[in-house]
């Protein structure tokens, strides 16, 4: 215990920084500034809370982020008053859609000196609106037991609130007036010995994930012929299921279930290429559908779904209304078992479908976006992470990713769906874990630059893999394509960015790879490397996307003949 009694604010603030450690906080994000100064104090001096100082408030946010995707702990962000805390906006949304803990604290100034043109001063009241869980104000510091009783209480809901109910932010205003520095003066001496402070630290800490713990709630009906969905967020008893219903499993890279699989499970891989033949979409329809976590990402197979019009029970995903289909699913809060009701014959024509798209997914064309996405999954493994960034990067992997053993663990900023963040959130993922890649487009990477300024707090590996199709790759497969003007200006945005120079202006390494096997050789190189290091691939944008055309036709050509 390290309480601090040199004034009002230094006893407050180390009263907090005590009372989140106690409740399981283990790292805040903090950003510069003048009124956040007693609370930074107090959390630095913490010994059980790491705390890393980011200079940008949107990148700080984001690396918080990825620090409590990791490790599904919450984190602190912390930052002055004013616009500062405006900046956090973007990854609050990510976490509130994709259930991840943060607790947010904004400094303030105190109500007094609010509303009458003092510097940096805005109404922070609910300045996240609808995207915490809770909002609080904390009252001015005061010397006073009933106070700091108060205080720890709020403090230890409020990490409890970021867990609760599959997990969310946390937002708490919190006001101080001067001095802000730990000044001594005789305010809070009186307090060092007239309370039990251990008496008053007796917490237990707040469960971690408890959103993530499923009971057996039903029984899901005899049918011969269904399929499990596994999409982000899936809870692990999809295994149990799959075995005890013999059904296909048709796998989200982001469920993690594609890179872990399981001896007598039928998992697919290539359920997008395969429900693009007209043949298959047909033959493969199921009698009932069981989807564990939110649904993937694949139009296709959302398309399919929805003409089916099957039977669903949906499972995990968070809290709220997550069927975006809008069909006949009910809801369960645990993952059901499944009467048995083998049928042998439809395992097998969804793994002849699988095998007849693998072979010719097995031969992408070397210089193709896709081969060096599939190149990425292949050669990572279970004790690496792979992160991956929304747009193209996140579709290819779960276009072209084989099932493997042994793949790697893989994060998304998916609830949202954003390029927000992308860097700063695979900083934050890397920090004080595994080796870690980072899949992403060009666009993303450039759209959080400042993201580097995060390199030099890294402890841990990050490469990240940039595919370099000079623009917004993903837009190429939308109708306006054939729109040009303004297509390529409005829409493709190309940009003419070097990144060797980019790199070396923040002091980091980058190499260029010209093939998988290239990259792959790369990866394992600066793998092993401390530090954040770029990785480079250069494509072309257009003769991609007609490639990714002609592969998903050959792949369903092949998948439907071979049922």
């Amino acid at each position: 215990m390290n309480l601090d009694f040199r004034n009002t604010n230094a006893l407050w603030c180390s009263v907090a920084a005590e009372t989140l450690a106690r409740a399981g906080v283990r790292h805040a994000v903090i950003s510069p500034g003048s009124r956040n100064t007693p609370l930074t104090l107090a959390l630095v001096a913490h010994p059980d809370i790491a705390t890393t100082p980011v200079l940008d408030e949107r990148s700080a946010a984001f690396f918080g982020l990825g620090i409590a995707k990791r490790t599904g702990a919450p984190v602190v962000l912390l930052c002055t008053s004013g616009t500062a805390g405006a900046n956090y906006l973007p990854a609050v949304i990510e976490a509130h859609e994709s259930g991840t803990p943060l607790l947010v604290i904004t400094a303030d100034r105190p109500p007094e000196m609010r509303d009458c043109a003092s510097g940096q001063t805005i109404d922070q009241q609910k300045l996240f609106g609808g995207f915490v869980r809770s909002y609080h104000e904390l009252a001015v510091p005061e010397p006073r037991a009933e106070q700091l009783r108060y205080l720890r209480q709020t403090l230890r809901h409020a990490v409890v609130c970021t867990l609760r109910d599959g997990g969310g932010p946390v937002h708490l205003n919190s006001p101080f007036r001067d001095p802000l520095p730990p000044i001594e003066d005789e305010t809070a001496k009186p307090l060092a010995g007239a309370m039990d402070w251990e008496a008053f630290f007796a917490l237990t800490p707040a469960e971690v994930n408890p959103g993530h713990e499923f009971a057996e709630s039903s029984t899901i009906g005899a049918a011969a012929k269904g399929v499990v969905v596994l999409g982000t967020s899936a809870p692990e008893e999809w295994v149990r299921l799959a075995q005890e219903s013999n059904w296909p499993v048709l796998a989200d890279p982001l469920s993690g279930a594609r890179f872990r699989s399981v001896g007598g499970v039928t998992m697919i891989a290539a359920y997008d290429a395969i429900l693009r033949d007209a043949r298959a979409a047909e033959r493969l329809r199921p009698e009932l559908v069981v989807v564990l976590g939110d649904l993937p990402t694949s139009k296709v197979l959302r398309a399919w779904l929805t003409a089916v019009d099957a039977p669903t029970v949906q499972v995990g995903g968070g809290a709220g209304n997550r069927d975006a289909l809008h069909g006949r699913a009910r809801r369960l809060s645990g993952v059901p078992r499944a009467k048995r009701a083998i049928n042998s014959d439809w395992a097998e024509i969804w793994r002849r479908a699988e095998v007849g798209a693998q072979a010719v997914l097995a031969r992408l064309p070397v210089e193709f976006e896709g081969a060096f996405t599939r190149a990425v999954a292949e050669a990572l493994t279970r004790e690496q992470t792979l992160v991956v960034a929304s747009s193209m990067p996140v579709r290819d992997l779960e276009y072209f990713a084989p099932v493997c053993a042994n793949g790697p663990r893989v994060i998304a900023n998916r609830g949202a769906n954003g390029i927000d963040g992308t860097l700063s959130t695979a900083l934050g993922v890397a920090h004080d874990g595994g080796p870690t890649v980072l899949l992403t487009g060009d666009l993303a990477l450039l759209h959080d630059t400042n993201g580097f300024l995060v390199a030099a707090k890294l402890r841990g590996s990050l490469t990240v893999v940039v595919i370099n199709n000079d623009g917004g790759g993903i837009f190429g497969h939308l109708p306006v394509a054939k729109f040009d003007p303004p297509f390529e200006e409005y829409w493709a945005t190309p940009q003419r960015v070097d990144f060797g120079k980019l790199c070396a202006a923040y002091g980091v390494v980058h190499a260029v790879a010209g093939s998988p096997d290239e990259l792959v050789k790369g990866m394992r190189t600066q793998m092993a490397l401390p530090g954040l290091s770029v990785i480079e691939v250069r494509t072309d944008r257009r003769r991609d996307a007609a490639t990714r055309r002609n592969v998903f036709e050959t792949a369903a050509q092949a998948a439907g003949d071979a049922i």
